[in-house]
């Protein structure tokens, strides 16, 4: 995208050229994205900077800086969540909500997400793992992203909403298109078709309620009164991207640094309590999701100044590859003492689904590593990724046997 001229606000040595869409700056192949991404800018950018393309924003590259912006909502508001700004942006309940207006909706989703609840999912969430394993595992390879790193985490969340599982593909590729562009006007189709697409299923769980999360939300009441259908339809969008595209990503990288290293799957296969640290060390090192925030009044932060109605993207993905907050960032440790990561962001935005998430990462790992211990990338492939708001592996082709 075309660089946008720089605004008088912003000094000159603010600059930095970065293009969320390609968060390398190159357009050579790279091995390993989250590393190439985190060590051009922690070594070669300022920890916060200005960069003129996509509409010109600023960037958040280090985990304190990060969490001192998500945390204060009176200068840096969620309220828009697009980059350019564009005209009638998307709400995304209870996301796009600054405290306290948030909270309401999210007390209402937390029951759903809690601890408990995600413990009484672990035997529906082990079966899909297995059903899954059993459709790949006697032909000795597969391509781990659509056979099961997508389909594992999403057929479970569909469940969970009460989505019909067919449409599975459909979902996924609407989701992946939202993602990968910052297009206005294909924004506001894809956007449209997805709220569209909810909006079919939340009359129809009016009229046919289930034990699902969509006919849950179509009783809820907000703060004593009777939710609205618009208000439904901005939880439900949220939760359809979130859903569809952001465990299924972190899976795939995570898997895909574990079939580099054929020592840490003899180590967890032989013990599996060591499962739940692979996992949180896979979320420090492959975060998925940045989160964009926009001025709500003038203020001076870090040595910079920003102006009302600037953008400010945090980027969560390399905020665990930050070496003042971990040390040796870059290299993957099961017995890592200590592991900080904005991942799930923090404060009043901490993702509600952080627990299914890792339930989710776990339970998979378990059950394929006692089906399938050893198994390995097949040879002569290059990773290639989407880079946005969203980060993704497309493909992982694994072999075993």
């Amino acid at each position: 995208m075309q660089s946008s001229p720089r605004p008088e606000h912003v000094e000159e040595d603010c600059l930095f050229d970065f293009d969320m869409f390609n968060v390398t700056g190159s357009d050579e192949p790279v091995e390993d994205l989250h590393e190439s991404y985190a060590r051009r800018l922690h070594a070669e950018a300022p920890d916060v900077f200005y960069t003129l393309r996509n509409g010109g924003h600023w960037v958040v590259t280090r985990y304190d800086q990060i969490s001192e912006v998500v945390r204060d909502p009176e200068h840096f508001s969620a309220s828009e969540q697009q980059i350019p700004r564009i005209e009638n942006p998307p709400v995304f309940i209870p996301l796009s909500l600054d405290p306290p207006a948030n909270l309401p909706y999210r007390q209402a989703l937390m029951p759903h997400f809690s601890p408990k609840n995600v413990k009484a999912l672990e035997e529906k969430i082990r079966y899909w793992a297995n059903r899954l394993i059993d459709e790949v595992q006697q032909e000795g390879a597969c391509e781990f992203t659509q056979s099961v790193s997508s389909a594992f985490p999403v057929s479970i969340f569909m469940e969970l909403m009460g989505m019909p599982l067919e449409r599975l593909r459909e979902f996924r590729e609407l989701s992946d298109r939202f993602f990968s562009t910052n297009v206005q006007e294909e924004l506001h189709a894809l956007g449209g078709q997805i709220i569209g697409i909810m909006t079919e299923l939340i009359e129809a769980k009016r009229v046919n309620p289930g034990e699902d999360l969509i006919s849950y939300l179509v009783g809820v009441e907000i703060e004593g009164r009777p939710i609205r259908l618009d208000e439904i339809q901005n939880m439900c969008f949220l939760l359809f991207l979130g859903g569809m595209d952001t465990v299924a990503n972190a899976t795939a990288f995570t898997f895909r640094q574990l079939a580099r290293d054929p020592q840490m799957q003899a180590r967890l296969a032989a013990d599996p309590t060591l499962i739940p640290a692979f996992v949180d060390e896979g979320l420090r090192c492959f975060g998925i999701i940045s989160t964009p925030r926009m001025v709500a009044k003038d203020c001076e932060r870090f040595g910079m100044r920003f102006k009302q109605g600037d953008m400010v993207l945090c980027l969560l993905p390399i905020s665990g590859r930050d070496e003042r907050k971990n040390t040796r960032p870059h290299e993957f440790d099961l017995d890592r003492a200590k592991r900080e990561s904005l991942t799930f962001s923090t404060g009043a935005h901490l993702c509600l689904g952080h627990f299914l998430a890792r339930a989710e990462m776990r339970i998979l790992t378990e059950e394929w590593l006692k089906r399938i211990p050893n198994f390995r990338l097949a040879a002569g492939t290059t990773p290639r990724y989407r880079m946005g708001y969203a980060l993704a592996l497309l493909d992982l082709p694994l072999q075993w046997g």
